[in-house]
């Protein structure tokens, strides 16, 4: 089968990361991605790999309908098998171009799950409603990436009976525990000396994950006298960042938290971890974060947004979002079992590691997606006939 598909860009994300992973994992069909908005490291990487990339070019201004002409000639030109769409907006109009350019096959893909206004934008807040009001008609499957996320849209209006969910899967061969010998070769990180637990978080900094929750969260361990380091990666995580180093130093936390940025060696940042913390208030469908610190064999704890506690399960904390003292109470715990009790944690590092690869291969995610297409084309065929 040649499937296109369509997303917003190609910019490390979520959603981004989970199309890079099937189109390089899936050899049985042909993958061509368009991006509304060019550019990323993802980007390079599949062109490297030889998917062939190609940009729309949006913007905000004069750029909608410019974009959508180019969408449709592209469908046109390449007549895929079928459209997956990535996103609200993809869904939007990567499904409504396809329709107009005659191909019968869309799968939308849902990646979040609540919407809040103030936090999540206008526009996607939006296109959710439009899709929810077409969803009768324009996909032939929706596929999302959790539990939750599926509940949530059928709330919202989406057609349940399309619905179905496709867990996101790893690289394991990527995301396992380092040996002593690969550690030690993690370059630029704080050298942090003796038995302190290294807590982390890996996220960007935006409303939805919640990091002055976290900074709470450690300004209480701290005030029970709990030492620890805490590393914390992604885009905007930097010093220059005069809010999040506002709150840092308010909350007395300048040697505790050390802010490190983008990496994009998120396999060894995670080793280096010995504990996780996703600290969200909402908007999570499947986070990646978590199953990829756990697929290191580093323990998680995680707010009960999206599928986190289907990923956690009994293997880590979960704690209801927005309340920093209970997410103080489980960090708190998971440092007193890493201090006390070795062969606990040991256990633990290695229930982690065995319920991601137990659940969440990147093997599973092609098949499943790979069985849902196959689905689709066959209906949609049987139902031209008729």
């Amino acid at each position: 089968m040649h499937i296109v598909h369509v997303i917003t860009s190609l910019y490390p994300g979520g959603a981004q990361s989970a199309l890079s992973r099937l189109c390089l994992n899936d050899g049985g069909n042909r993958h061509t991605v368009i991006t509304m908005i060019g550019g990323g490291g993802l980007e390079t990487d599949l062109l490297k790999n030889g998917i062939t990339v190609e940009t729309l070019g949006f913007s905000y201004r004069g750029g909608l309908v410019r974009g959508m002409l180019t969408l449709w000639k592209l469908l046109r030109r390449y007549r895929p098998d079928l459209v997956q769409t990535w996103m609200y907006h993809p869904d939007l109009i990567g499904g409504i171009c396809a329709r107009l350019a005659g191909i019968r096959t869309v799968c939308w893909g849902i990646r979040h799950t609540e919407l809040e206004s103030g936090n999540s934008s206008r526009s996607s807040i939006l296109s959710a409603k439009l899709c929810a009001k077409l969803s009768g008609f324009l996909p032939s499957r929706i596929v999302c990436c959790a539990h939750e996320a599926m509940r949530v849209h059928e709330m919202l209006g989406y057609q349940s009976h399309k619905m179905t969910v496709i867990p996101n899967g790893y690289d394991l061969s990527a995301f396992y525990p380092y040996t002593n010998d690969e550690c030690s070769h993690v370059v630029g990180l704080p050298d942090i000396t003796g038995d302190l637990p290294v807590l982390g978080m890996v996220g960007r900094y935006n409303a939805q994950k919640d990091h002055l929750n976290l900074l709470k969260a450690l300004a209480e361990l701290k005030r029970r006298n709990v030492d620890f380091r805490c590393l914390l990666v992604g885009a905007d995580i930097v010093p220059t960042n005069a809010i999040l180093s506002r709150y840092i130093s308010e909350l007395g936390l300048d040697s505790e938290v050390v802010l490190l940025g983008v990496r994009t060696d998120i396999p060894a940042i995670m080793n280096r971890l010995d504990l996780h913390i996703l600290p969200s208030s909402f908007g999570e469908a499947f986070p990646n974060v978590v199953a990829e610190a756990m697929a290191c064999g580093t323990p998680c704890v995680g707010t009960d947004v999206g599928d986190t506690s289907v990923i956690i399960g009994t293997n880590g904390w979960v704690v209801p979002p927005r309340d920093h003292l209970r997410l103080a109470d489980a960090i708190h715990s998971a440092i007193d079992e890493y201090n006390n009790s070795a062969v606990v944690w040991a256990g633990r590092r290695r229930s982690s590691v065995e319920h991601i690869r137990n659940n969440f291969t990147i093997d599973k995610m092609v098949s499943s997606f790979d069985t849902v297409w196959s689905d689709c084309i066959a209906a949609d065929c049987i139902a031209s006939k008729e």
